[in-house]
């Protein structure tokens, strides 16, 4: 007898089997309403995890879900930086139509449907443990007014930088932690950010059982948990104790190595959350509910080079050119493992060009409500479930990206990939089929791609009073 149906006979067992229906049909909605979980890690790279390449931080959970699921190649974050890669996320629209599409504060609007709201409305408890980013205290954009019926973690992401800080939130009230933070006394983070000379409270340990005790508690009701980490995103204020950012309790297997400390909190911190992500599964199937729940794991954008960490020593962006606040591959693209045991096939890949904004239509079929008509997403069900001929595809896949007074853009167009470092700049043309890391700029080879890609630029966007389309030149 295989692993797979020894697994299977013993789930009969207790039970487990009659927890959900199939689907109808993959147009139609599970008949029994599944669990939903989001996990994200935060600057996690392309290559970082074993089941994408990576040699030296060991990722085995991770890789044993990629085993027992469907891994994507071609999955591609909502931004290069994090709060508007998480405002597609969570609302389904790319950053031409979304209402955060840079990295400064603008909160959520109440008029914004968030996945939380949409399921929330289907019956589903709700929860984000973690970091959110899109509205700080006593804004419109807080995550109890955009779904979530609980919270627990940070509001603004640069408090989220320190790993021990002062307090998390829970709902709209403050918990006092046992650590204590010297505050960031210049630069963007002034007042904001800080580092802790008192360290006893993990932040990410803390919403590693925050997620047990919520699934614990709802397992026999529908639910959604959006799970966002703040792993291996460096501490940036770090220069304030004179120190590197990978801020990690200790280094474990990697404490011996022959390797800079940075690296060293880099690899510990990604196992420390393969590890807990393993408990997560564990969870779940001693709960006997991992039949009815849909994981889906993912990174808010590429790898970065920051808190004296160095990329290229573990080889994280793998193939891809770029990094964080770039909008070639290595910024944007992502690893993606989608898992549901007895639905998605074991061991599956697919190279679906497909991206944050499909998440919110891919939990609305999942759960069997509809998604809003005016969003840029498509539902990836099928693709999930191996019903490849039932999935919707679309020509374009659409990025902008606001810092320093300047719009640039990129575009996905089947295996071509489009650049532009500033609105009115030249396009950079990439042919992704056979040149994945984007070296060759073949757009004076190919003016009708280029020109077909312009004329949708022209049209991808609607104006924003927060993000203009703003040119350098």
């Amino acid at each position: 007898m295989n692993q797979g149906t020894s697994r299977r006979s013993f789930l009969k067992s207790i039970g487990a089997i009659g927890l959900y229906a199939g689907l109808a049909s993959c147009a139609g909605s599970v008949k029994t309403k599944p669990n939903i979980i989001f996990i994200l890690a935060d600057d996690l790279g392309y290559g970082d995890l074993g089941c994408y390449g990576q040699q030296q931080v060991q990722t085995p959970n991770l890789d044993r879900m990629a085993l027992q699921g469907m891994r994507f190649t071609d999955c591609y974050a909502g931004s290069t930086v994090c709060a508007p890669s998480r405002c597609s996320l969570m609302t389904g629209l790319h950053s031409g139509h979304s209402r955060v599409r840079g990295n400064a504060t603008v909160p959520l609007s109440d008029k914004d449907v968030t996945i939380a709201k949409l399921l929330n409305s289907a019956g589903y408890r709700t929860a984000l443990i973690g970091k959110w980013g899109l509205g700080d205290a006593g804004s419109s954009g807080i995550p109890n007014r955009q779904g979530f019926d609980y919270f627990y973690g940070y509001l603004n992401q640069i408090k989220a930088h320190n790993y021990y800080p002062e307090f998390l939130w829970r709902n709209e009230d403050k918990v006092l932690l046992d650590n204590k933070v010297i505050t960031a006394d210049k630069g963007y983070a002034r007042g904001v950010g800080g580092a802790s000379t008192k360290q006893v409270e993990y932040s990410h340990d803390l919403f590693s059982q925050e997620a047990l005790e919520f699934v614990h508690q709802n397992k026999q009701h529908p639910f959604f948990l959006y799970l966002a980490y703040t792993i291996p995103h460096a501490n940036n204020e770090h220069w304030i104790l004179n120190t590197h950012g990978m801020e990690t309790p200790d280094y474990g297997i990697y404490r011996d190595k022959d390797w800079p400390e940075a690296q060293k909190g880099f690899a510990a911190m990604v196992s420390r959350m393969d590890r807990d992500i393993g408990e997560l599964l564990k969870k779940l199937h001693e709960l006997g509910i991992d039949e009815n729940t849909l994981v889906i794991f993912s990174s808010d954008n590429g790898t970065h080079k920051e808190g004296l960490f160095d990329p290229d020593f573990f080889d994280s962006n793998g193939p891809l050119r770029g990094m964080k606040r770039d909008l070639y591959d290595g910024g944007i693209r992502v690893p993606m493992i989608a898992w549901w045991p007895g639905k998605i096939t074991e061991g599956s890949t697919s190279d679906l060009p497909c991206a944050f904004w499909d998440i919110l239509p891919t939990c609305a079929q999942a759960a069997g409500v509809p998604a809003p008509e005016n969003i840029d997403g498509v539902s990836l069900l099928p693709t999930f479930l191996g019903r490849k001929e039932e999935q919707k595809k679309r020509q374009f896949l659409y990025w902008e990206f606001h810092e320093r007074g300047v719009t640039e853009q990129a575009v996905r167009m089947g295996k071509w990939k489009a650049v532009r470092h500033d609105a009115n700049g030249p396009l950079e043309l990439y042919d992704l089929s056979v040149d994945i890391g984007e070296a060759n700029d073949i757009a004076a080879e190919h003016p009708d791609i280029a020109a077909k890609i312009e004329n949708y630029l022209a049209r991808a966007r609607t104006p924003n009073e927060h993000w203009p389309l703003k040119s350098k030149l």
